[in-house]
């Protein structure tokens, strides 16, 4: 029996950023009071969207610290630093005080697994990612569920793929001329549309559940290049030139991201919240972006 449970009325989501903003309009859209944190309020987009100041190392402001009591859940997609989540150390106490929290979620990254040579990976492989980048996430992610299982709350960890969306995609880096055609023979990764990863963090709000791991995303796991040379052809812009992924002039960071190649199964996940992807491919998303106007400038 697939039971669901009314989605909670008062969502709190720290790191307002790109996925969260859209979240934060679709949970409003049905109905919850949504408000989230950024490093500066001031500099965000005047779109009706309630945001309070969150700053590492800085104390919370009475604003902040009430819509902590208040929030029936609270959602993280704050970049973890050495020490885990630098969101959940300024505001443990509060959290830990809470009468009014149920659930809390973490999203985390598929980085937390090793290179797999284009293996799969699945919500039972092991977390085998020794990177510091790979640390810093399992930390943030076992800090999270140790609040969690200290005040028994239903909890939930996303460990997503690359994201994109309308506004920021492979359309957009064609058109502002930022796009980088690095080569590696062989590495495919998987995407997850920012209207399906709000999909999935909805369909888990309304999930009881007690701890539980998600690994959404979509069924194409694909050569960066294919995704590349779709949007090129969509937009009738020229691919960049070539580099090697080892060539001299990736950058460090870039490198990073192409030395792991791994293909993500989401079957588990789709089964447990009853989710199909709206965008099941890079063809539907960039599609979807170049018809509401990305790449035209």
């Amino acid at each position: 029996m697939h039971h669901v449970r009314a989605l909670p009325r008062r969502v709190l989501i720290l790191g307002m950023g790109y996925s969260g903003r859209l979240l934060a309009t679709r949970l409003q859209s049905l109905g919850v009071q949504v408000s989230g944190t950024v490093r500066d309020p001031a500099a965000a987009p005047l779109d009706g969207l309630t945001r309070h100041a969150l700053v590492a190392g800085r104390d919370p402001d009475a604003a902040l610290l009430a819509a902590v009591d208040q929030a029936d859940a609270v959602l993280s997609s704050v970049p973890p630093d050495a020490d885990g989540d630098p969101a959940l150390r300024v505001l443990h106490d509060a959290l830990q005080a809470s009468s009014a929290l149920r659930w809390v979620g973490y999203l985390s990254s598929t980085g937390v697994y090793a290179n797999r040579d284009g293996g799969w990976v699945d919500a039972r492989s092991e977390a085998d990612g020794r990177s510091s980048a790979a640390l810093h996430r399992l930390r943030a992610e076992a800090q999270w569920q140790a609040l969690a299982t200290a005040r028994t709350l239903d909890s939930a960890v996303f460990r997503l793929p690359a994201l994109y969306g309308r506004g920021r995609n492979a359309l957009v880096q064609l058109a502002e001329g930022r796009a980088r055609q690095v080569l590696r023979p062989g590495l495919v990764f998987n995407r997850l549309h920012i209207e399906d990863l709000a999909a999935v963090i909805i369909a888990a709000l309304r999930q009881p559940s007690g701890h539980t791991l998600y690994l959404p995303a979509d069924d194409e796991p694909s050569p960066p290049q294919d995704v590349l040379a779709y949007a090129a052809r969509l937009s009738g812009r020229s691919m960049p030139p070539a580099q090697a992924w080892d060539d001299a002039s990736v950058s460090p960071t870039l490198r990073r991201f192409y030395e792991s190649n791994k293909r993500i199964d989401s079957r588990e996940t789709r089964a447990l919240l009853q989710w199909q992807p709206r965008f099941p491919s890079y063809r539907e998303g960039l599609r979807d972006a170049w018809a509401h106007g990305d790449g035209r400038q």
